[in-house]
């Protein structure tokens, strides 16, 4: 019986920062390829290994191999059954608990494709999972998917949408002698980020799980000189939004939250995925097992698979509120729960 905990403690081993993947992939493929139950293919260094068993729903399983940049972490600790490292939580406890499952159910009672894929990390023209829908979508087909990105081994359902936009607020140059004949960009900024720090989200109860809607100014811009009244500033803002928003509800309320502007932006936009629970298999995985549900207030790749007509959610081990620190960790438990979990789903199916 495979050792979990040691299992991602070898994956932490094998530094992955985004962009550099290659010798994970390889070390993956090694082990699935030594599965004879498994049919495996990579493209690049996405890997995706399938049961081919000819039964009527297929899971897809799917984790990302690449960390973000290393932080003085680099290489696995093992304090009792915690292990630290980078990509520990994020997601080398969760790919350990998948690629066991992948090599232990030889039989399963459904067909599954266990999906590892690169560069979730950084910006979305580089994603590994985007490149296999457009390349190769018969490689991540499916009637559900699981997302290994960490949840405390609990159910955290659907994905909230992300929207950026950069809007500009115009004034006109004068000297600070005699602002009076000027108008400050800048100060018009004042009101707009008074209603931002105060603004009230929405709390949406979707399917049972409960999000939470915020609007943030991430970035500030303006200034011409010492002595200058500025004439521009550009406020960037982020709304994260709940999935009964559609995306052009969503552009429509955060200009709504913008004042009078000038101009408005859309930088990038991530839309939202709904929960999906009633999907029978997603159903029994999470009654069976007694997991607890609730709401995914960031943005996964679970968006991906929903824009696809594929129901997913986001399934694994790690605690993501420590994601990307310095002293991330996983536990031995949460990996062991994720494993069992998908172990009985693969084998008793719905």
């Amino acid at each position: 019986m495979t050792d979990l905990l040691e299992l991602a403690a070898e994956l932490v081993d094998i530094p992955s920062e985004s962009h550099y993947e290659t010798d994970l992939a390889d070390h993956v493929e090694t082990r699935l390829r030594a599965a004879d139950h498994l049919h495996v293919e990579r493209v690049g260094d996405n890997l995706v290994a399938r049961t081919q068993l000819g039964y009527e729903h297929r899971l897809l399983v799917a984790g990302h191999l690449d960390t973000v940049p290393a932080n003085g972490n680099l290489g696995a600790r093992l304090d009792g059954d915690r292990l630290y490292g980078l990509g520990a939580c994020d997601m080398k406890g969760g790919l350990a608990a998948q690629l066991a499952a992948a090599e232990q159910v030889i039989n399963p009672t459904i067909d599954v494709s266990y999906v590892f894929y690169v560069c979730e990390e950084v910006a979305v023209e580089y994603s590994g999972l985007m490149h296999l829908f457009a390349e190769r979508p018969d490689l991540v087909q499916g009637d559900v998917a699981l997302l290994g990105e960490p949840t405390s081994a609990a159910i955290e359902a659907g994905c909230q949408g992300t929207l950026r936009a950069r809007v500009t607020y115009a004034g006109q140059r004068a000297h600070t002698a005699r602002p009076w004949k000027g108008r400050n960009a800048i100060h018009r900024l004042g009101d707009v980020l008074t209603d931002l720090s105060g603004y009230q989200g929405r709390r949406p109860v979707i399917d049972g799980c409960e999000y939470r809607e915020a609007i943030q100014a991430v970035f500030v811009e303006g200034g011409v000189a010492g002595n200058v009244v500025p004439d521009e500033a550009v406020l960037t803002t982020n709304l994260r939004y709940a999935p009964d928003r559609s995306p052009e509800e969503a552009e429509a309320h955060l200009r709504g939250q913008l004042g009078e502007c000038d101009g408005f932006e859309v930088v990038d936009h991530a839309v939202a995925a709904a929960p999906s629970l009633t999907h029978p298999l997603l159903a029994a995985l999470v009654a069976r097992n007694r997991l607890d549900v609730r709401a995914k207030l960031g943005w996964t790749d679970v968006a991906r698979f929903a824009a696809h007509g594929i129901p997913a959610t986001n399934f694994g081990a790690g605690d993501a509120s420590i994601a990307h620190t310095k002293d991330e960790f996983v536990e031995r438990r949460e990996i062991e729960a994720v494993h069992a979990a998908l172990v009985d789903l693969l084998t008793n199916g719905a």
